[in-house]
């Protein structure tokens, strides 16, 4: 197996229940509140680590309370926290999340630490991320920091993930150090520029993308699954039925997915369907690292869906 390496956020996540979103200047009383770790970076992180990836964390928390229960918890799911440092000065990173009861979800963040990490960081772990082969980025930290870390991975040979997300502004010299990008529907319309049908604006933006240097385009789209975009072609992979409770972290669960089946060989498109599969699992309970599936768990439920597949298959054929 191929050892992978998260670059990115670790946050403390503040998870409110809420009958429904509020308006604009509207007090709601929430109906549950839960504390969660969190951060799109040790999302990833820990989900590869109930996957079993021989993974390690490059990041940045504070020197509180919430700095050292994450660090202790990162090895507690098989995270390498060799690449966390805790910063005097600075706190841990908080997300303020909103949950409705179709499982949606409205998040505020406050870097905290996570606004720190800086090229020196990743010069400073140089050394041991060339023991990895793969690495993901996301934007929850300094976007320059990440450009810097592409460039220097990429020149290396190294293979780089970026989940686009929150989707920010990219200077255009990034786009050529990415082997796989992951917009979601969200993400996708930002970087298209306009609002048009969603498989329209998928190739569309894709295409842009693929211009500027991205080497393949893999488009998350929710319960319509996900999209793989490689030159001309556009393949559709199919989402795995999943009922939402919270689908904060589904995202996370799925690059996670991705990335552990291409460390264990897999073909992008086998990648795809596992990173479907791991999304499904996390949305079946509230919080976002709480649900991820653990391989055994991932494993079984593919079991199941490839027998009702068949069971299903033979009712039809028999009919």
């Amino acid at each position: 197996m191929k050892a992978i390496c998260v670059i990115g956020s670790l946050n403390i996540d503040m998870v409110a229940a809420v009958e429904r979103f509020p308006l604009p200047g509207e007090t709601l009383t929430s109906v549950g509140y839960s504390t969660y770790f969190g951060g799109k970076g040790g999302n990833q992180a820990v989900a590869l680590g109930r996957l079993g990836a021989n993974v390690r964390m490059v990041g940045k928390v504070g020197s509180d309370i919430h700095g050292s229960d994450y660090i202790r918890h990162l090895r507690m799911n098989g995270v390498d926290t060799s690449g966390i440092r805790a910063v005097k000065s600075a706190t841990t990173g908080v997300a303020m999340i909103l949950v409705d009861p179709q499982g949606e979800n409205q998040i505020i963040i406050s870097p905290g630490a996570n606004g720190l990490l800086a090229p020196s960081d990743i010069d400073e772990n140089w050394e041991h991320l060339m023991e990895a082969d793969i690495f993901m980025f996301q934007l929850e930290v300094p976007i320059g920091t990440v450009a810097y870390a592409m460039k220097q991975l990429k020149g290396a040979g190294k293979t780089v993930i970026l989940d686009p997300a929150p989707a920010s502004q990219l200077p255009d010299a990034i786009f050529k150090h990415i082997d796989y990008m992951t917009p979601n529907e969200t993400e996708i319309k930002y970087y298209a520029g306009r609002h048009q049908q969603y498989v329209l604006q998928l190739k569309e933006a894709a295409n842009i993308l693929l211009r500027k240097g991205v080497n393949t385009v893999v488009a998350k789209a929710g319960a319509e699954g996900a999209y793989l975009i490689r030159d001309i072609d556009l393949q559709h992979i199919a989402a795995y039925p999943s009922k939402p409770v919270d689908t904060t972290g589904a995202g996370d669960s799925f690059n996670a997915g991705f990335a552990f089946a291409l460390a264990t060989g897999s073909s992008p498109e086998e990648a795809v369907g596992i990173g479907n599969a791991v999304g499904a699992l996390a949305i079946r309970q509230v919080g976002a690292q709480s649900s991820m599936p653990t391989k055994s768990e991932l494993d079984t439920f593919l079991r199941q869906q490839e027998a009702y597949r068949r069971g299903s298959s033979s009712i039809q054929g028999g009919a």
